[in-house]
């Protein structure tokens, strides 16, 4: 019987891995609460016929001879970034690598919706107002997303979705793209960057992460918003420069923000912090601004979600190890 082994598995994951289990009882599967890393890899493969991984610390390049000399030739990511991944050293070693690319679209194009809403009802200052037992509203006015543009940056999967959910909702819907996609002109306009970027009320960044898009928004993007436009990250955090969108919010260059994800968040976002301080200067500015929210990389995080990352990724592994093939393979 083949074993395969899943690390840093949480709690609301183990309903599914043992759903997958039960419909799959030719293979073994184990869990372990820990990330892969070089101390434990030599044990945990050791063990096991294939690797199922989701975390945020490097998978080095020096972990793959430790993998090749155990046997193991398939590992899954049950996520859709595989930028952690020592992906050539990976190959160079014979491990194949698959991800998760589109394990709910519904789940982050919601939030991206969700927040845009929060965004123009203000819905951060009602609350911390409520919180101060502070009950006006003079000052907290609203916009209605009829009336909007919404600008989305990044129309493939997730990106049109939220694309169509804005349609629906009565919101102009512009999109840069740098493959537009013809199958979304009903219901948006595909236009520049910087048209996207001087016409919209809110920017939502939907984009990958490649040597492209690495701080794509920038001090001279962000320059060229509306005042009062919103910016919503629910992509990568290395997609937009994070002292430049400091700046931009602290001299009132656009109006706010809701970002799910940062450049340097595997240092707190996971983590229980609290009662402890927090030491990086520019997450700890973002949590003093009153027109920034701010969750900690969770859009993907819903029950379909997470349910897909798990049947998906063990999917892959079962079809590789069968000596059939996976359209989601990462390092061909």
């Amino acid at each position: 019987m083949k074993k395969i082994i899943l690390t840093s598995v949480r709690d609301d994951e183990m309903p599914a891995i043992k759903a997958w289990g039960q419909r799959n009882p030719e293979y073994q599967i184990a869990t372990v609460a820990e990330e892969l890393n070089p101390q434990n890899v030599a044990q945990i493969a050791a063990n096991c016929d294939a690797l199922n991984i989701q975390q945020n610390e490097p998978v080095d390049a020096e972990i793959f001879p430790q993998l090749k000399a155990a046997g193991i030739m398939t590992m899954s990511s049950r996520t859709a970034g595989v930028d952690n991944i020592a992906l050539k050293a990976a190959k160079d070693n014979g491990v194949v690598i698959t991800n998760v690319p589109a394990y709910s679209p519904h789940s982050v194009a919601e939030m991206a919706v969700t927040q845009t809403f929060r965004l123009i009802r203000q819905l951060e200052l009602v609350d911390k107002r409520m919180a101060a037992h502070d009950f006006r509203y003079i000052g907290l006015q609203a916009r209605e997303i009829h009336n909007l543009t919404i600008g989305i940056i990044g129309a493939g999967r997730i990106g049109g979705l939220a694309a169509s959910l804005f349609h629906a909702l009565g919101a102009t819907v512009i999109a840069y793209d740098t493959k537009p996609n013809p199958e979304l002109e009903d219901i948006l306009t595909f236009k520049s960057l910087s048209e996207v970027l001087q016409e919209s009320d809110v920017i939502s960044l939907h984009v990958d992460l490649n040597p492209t898009s690495i701080n794509l928004l920038d001090a001279q993007a962000l320059s060229q918003m509306k005042p009062t436009a919103y910016l919503v990250n629910a992509s990568r955090g290395a997609v937009v420069d994070t002292q430049a969108l400091i700046d931009a919010l602290d001299q009132k260059k656009i109006a706010g923000a809701a970002i799910d994800t940062l450049p340097q968040e595997t240092d707190f976002f996971a983590h229980d912090m609290r009662n402890q301080p927090i030491n990086d200067p520019q997450f700890q500015h973002l949590l003093d601004l009153d027109n920034v929210i701010l969750t900690p990389h969770m859009a993907f995080y819903t029950d379909t979600a997470v349910e897909n990352m798990i049947d998906i990724s063990l999917d892959d592994i079962k079809a590789l190890m069968e000596g059939k093939t996976s359209q989601h393979i990462v390092n061909p």
